[in-house]
């Protein structure tokens, strides 16, 4: 019996005939995996990309008003928000004017108004932000722009749920300080 199995086990051991199609079907859920993985890395540096131009494209519209911010304005920016992240998920805005004092050496809120953040800057805030805001001259004052998003990956590739936001600041253009309005 050995004599016979020893030829039959060489044979099949050269025998190369159906490997491509073996090694296609190993590679197959591999390579699968990968495209997603790619196109959900690349949505996910998309959607942050898009929450980021949207934050600047906000900062841009506040710091060219030359009379004062409602509630009504900051309803729209929001709006805006929503459609320029082309987002289903909830997406949030904070708008901040901070002034800095020199004698004090400190900044201080001037107003703050929120959507979807579940309070507004204050005074207290500034403290502990006061490291990622700019060195300013007494009285200077800039358009804190804080927006989030969450970014649900559409497939499970390994990447969790996201929450994408950005810390954005610019000067008024146009006028010393943006002001803000109750009516």
């Amino acid at each position: 019996m050995r004599n016979r199995l020893g030829p039959l086990l060489k044979r099949f051991a050269e025998d190369s005939r159906g490997s491509v199609a073996v090694e296609f079907l190993i590679m197959v859920p591999l390579l699968f995996w990968a495209f997603m993985a790619i196109y959900v890395y690349f949505d996910g540096y998309r959607q942050s990309d898009l929450n980021l131009k949207a934050a600047y494209a906000i900062a841009d519209m506040i710091s060219r008003e030359t009379g004062a911010v409602n509630d009504t304005y900051i309803d729209s920016m929001e709006k805006v928000l929503r459609l320029m992240t082309r987002t289903d998920t909830e997406v949030k805005l904070m708008v901040t004017v901070v002034r800095w004092n020199e004698t004090d050496k400190r900044y201080y809120v001037d107003w703050s108004k929120a959507r979807g953040f579940p309070q507004v800057r204050t005074n207290a805030d500034m403290v502990a932000l006061a490291n990622r805001l700019p060195v300013m001259p007494n009285g200077e004052r800039v358009i804190l722009i804080e927006t989030e998003a969450t970014y649900v990956p559409p497939f499970d590739v390994g990447i969790q749920t996201l929450a994408l936001d950005n810390f954005v600041f610019t000067r008024p253009r146009f006028a010393p300080q943006v002001a803000w309005s109750d009516s």
